[in-house]
């Protein structure tokens, strides 16, 4: 029931082009693309595979689930490398005034 209601939450928060094109674009070049294709034909002979086939429906959600947290970490590490440069900056910062306030102490 959570993951449905993920899944909602996710399709009302998409944007116009993730509705209208919900496919990411393939990394495989055409033979791999073709290799893949010709595997999917193919029915499933595995127990796990043939149980898989139940959760298909869900492939969607978990590549914007997926696509979601590598987002969230890519903003997390973003944010931890800004504030590592806002501490630096303040430190110069410092370091300036102490030395503006011992310039007009010396006259």
């Amino acid at each position: 029931q959570r993951i449905l209601r993920l899944a909602e939450m996710c399709r009302r928060l998409e944007t116009e082009e993730e509705k209208v094109l919900p496919f990411y674009p393939s990394s495989l070049t055409e033979g791999e693309q073709q290799n893949a294709r010709r595997v999917l034909e193919q029915p499933p002979t595995e127990p796990l595979a043939l149980a898989l086939q139940d959760y298909v429906g869900l492939e969607r959600f978990w590549k914007r689930f997926n696509k979601a947290k590598l987002e969230e970490k890519a903003l997390e590490q973003a944010r931890a490398a800004l504030a590592d440069r806002n501490q630096n900056l303040r430190g110069l910062l410092q370091q300036y005034l102490a030395g503006v306030a011992i310039n007009q102490k010396m006259p």
